[in-house]
């Protein structure tokens, strides 16, 4: 049996997967855990939960509720809010433990259950496997008035999230259109809310959720809308979240996509500008398109990759002190507001740098040139060879050496699956497809089953 805990909670097929017991079980496990460890500091804990629309979300926040209070947590439901709202509020609140029931940009029949740590912080692997090994075990529950409290939240907790958020930019919106597609998810108010507040005129599609249609054809996974209808509103420019909010992609006045790595290009040179970048580093995964690196180097940004997800990110971020970090998905970090990503908080300081230079975000999104990436997932592999092979460590460094400065390779081994990821960027589209397509070849003949 694989590990619970995947790079970012428990997911699953809600009601299969994610079970209501299984998400009372994990509550409960967490705070025995997170007790044990001292960080309630013999006091009486307090947990925040939040979730996005999916209906499963309804049951699986009643279940994870019912497991903090059976285990003496006094419980905070702030209903449906963002990912990094949660995130916000546990610190803000001077919570314990912050719980969101979302699986984010997935199909709606999913959902998965995250947990945060005081000060909004995710827990690290350790915590995780401690709390994934105390499922169901035998305990002594509190009784009377030892079992906690839950109170609803009256929405005003959505408000100082927005307030907060509105608080981190310099630059009033003023004069901006801009087009919003909120994913029919956990930020179809609050992501308005904030850039109507900042000034902006905002043209909303995806705000509608009915707990079905979340992530359904539209948001940061799909575009296309937003593309049509920033061009069709003379907005200038666009932004689309995914269902928890913490991404953001961008489209600029023509419709053409900004991804996650030109808005962090976008944002490390303003940031530097301004003094505001720490160490004057980036911090980026390898999946990150090597233009980016280029584009800082360019900009005397020095950048550092991590391992794909967020989290690694955000781990690194806080061992080397850095203020901003993120994925090409569109989880931006900016460490000095959040603990996490946070979609709404990037449209707003992407928006802000757009008022405050006065330029188009197509040209501002021209630091990045981004370089011709393939990528080719090869199946039926044994994906355990792929670090070890001499035949095709041998090939990939023949690749490498042929690409120089301009390209680069990257081969990774999927945690799941049978199969092999080969990518491959290159100065044109016609070099990435033929060196991605040999190495694929490759990577079949030498790690056949």
């Amino acid at each position: 049996m694989g590990r619970l805990f995947g790079t970012d909670g428990v997911r699953g097929l809600a009601n299969r997967d994610l079970t209501a017991e299984l998400a009372l079980d994990l509550a409960v496990a967490a705070a025995h855990v997170l007790g044990s460890t001292g960080a309630f500091a013999d006091r009486r804990p307090r947990a925040v939960i939040g979730r996005d629309p999916r209906s499963s979300g309804e049951f699986l926040s009643a279940a994870t509720s019912a497991g903090l209070a059976s285990a003496g947590v006094d419980v905070v439901n702030v209903g449906v809010l963002p990912t990094p709202a949660v995130a916000y509020l546990t610190g803000k609140l001077g919570a314990d433990i912050g719980v969101v029931l979302s699986a984010s940009h997935n199909p709606m029949p999913d959902n998965g259950i995250k947990f945060f740590t005081r000060g909004g912080l995710k827990l690290d692997d350790a915590i995780e496997d401690a709390i994934e090994a105390r499922l169901q075990e035998p305990w002594d529950r509190p009784t009377g008035a030892g079992v906690g409290r839950i109170t609803l939240d009256s929405g005003h907790a959505g408000e100082e999230y927005v307030e907060h958020l509105v608080s981190t930019i310099g630059t009033k919106l003023d004069g901006l259109r801009i087009a919003v597609d909120c994913a029919n998810g956990a930020a179809s108010d609050a992501g308005p809310s904030a850039l109507r507040a900042a000034g902006a005129d905002v043209v909303v599609i995806n705000a509608s959720p009915d707990g079905r249609n979340i992530n359904e054809k539209c948001g940061s996974t799909h575009p296309e809308q937003l593309q049509a209808v920033v061009v069709a509103s003379g907005a200038d420019l666009g932004v689309a979240f995914d269902g928890d909010a913490d991404r953001c992609l961008a489209v600029d006045h023509t419709g053409t996509l900004v991804d996650g790595d030109q808005i962090m290009g976008i944002l490390a040179v303003a940031m530097r500008a301004a003094g505001e970048l720490a160490h004057d580093t980036l911090v980026a995964t390898v999946m990150s398109n090597l233009g980016l690196r280029l584009a800082m180097n360019a900009n005397g940004i020095h950048m550092i990759e991590t391992g794909v997800g967020d989290r690694y990110v955000l781990e690194e971020m806080r061992a080397g002190g850095y203020s901003l970090g993120g994925e090409q998905s569109g989880h931006v970090i900016m460490g000095a507001y959040a603990t996490t990503g946070d979609g709404t908080l990037t449209a707003l300081h992407l928006a802000a740098r757009v008022a405050a230079t006065g330029q188009k975000l197509a040209e501002l999104a021209a630091v990045v040139d981004r370089l011709p990436q393939v990528l080719i997932n090869v199946r039926g592999v044994d994906r355990g060879r792929s670090a070890t092979d001499v035949g095709l460590l041998a090939a990939v460094a023949l690749a490498e050496a042929e690409l120089g400065e301009t390209g680069r390779v990257l081969l990774r081994s999927s945690g799941t699956e049978p199969l092999v990821r080969v990518m491959v960027e290159a100065a044109s589209l016609e070099r990435a497809e033929r060196v991605a397509g040999e190495l694929a070849d490759v990577v079949r003949l030498r790690l056949a089953l």
